[in-house]
């Protein structure tokens, strides 16, 4: 009678994931065979051991090497929400890579109006502007928590002598970078 239990719990499991690797396979077939390639290539350079694989800590490093643009905490979630022993010790090869390079792909982009109007909600005047100041405890306090170094980076040049971003020009700034 447990083997039953058993034969029949395979079958609810194959029955559920096999669709679920359909799907991921599929969504694989967006990348062509070069970049595919190219992304193989590129994943070997994060190798440091020669196994093949990469620790989950290198998965985000490896998406924005790639042109991806995932958060933190959308790789984290991708990952399967690993604990920080797990961020450093697991290791992941590339078949398991490309599933969740693909998931983070399909995820939705902001566009320069989303961007835009974003900021405008800190345009008190309505004059295409914001302050600087206001944007940098933005960038260091909300979201992707940004360090000083990287905001210092991000904001060399957009301020104006009265310490004003126009968030327009600021907005194509950053999506040229």
């Amino acid at each position: 009678m447990a083997q039953d239990h058993s034969v029949l719990g395979l079958q609810l499991l194959f029955s559920f994931f096999f669709p679920l690797v359909q799907l991921l396979v599929s969504k694989m077939a967006d990348f062509t065979a070069d970049q595919i390639e190219d992304f193989k290539e590129a994943f070997g350079l994060f190798d440091r051991i020669g196994d093949s694989q990469v620790a989950y800590n290198q998965v985000a490093d490896i998406m924005r090497a790639l042109g991806q643009n995932p958060t933190n905490k959308d790789v984290v979630k991708i990952l399967g929400n690993p604990t920080a022993e797990e961020m450093a010790n697991k290791r992941i090869n590339f078949d398991a890579f490309m599933p969740m390079l693909k998931a983070v792909h399909a995820l939705p982009k902001g566009t320069y109006d989303d961007f835009v109007e974003g900021l405008r909600v800190f345009d008190k005047e309505g004059n295409g502007t914001v302050m600087g100041a206001e944007l940098r405890i933005v960038l260091a306090t909300l979201g992707e928590k940004m360090t000083e170094q990287e905001i210092d980076a991000l904001m060399a040049g957009q301020e104006d002598e009265n310490g004003s971003v126009h968030y327009e020009a600021f907005v194509k700034h950053i999506m040229s970078v």
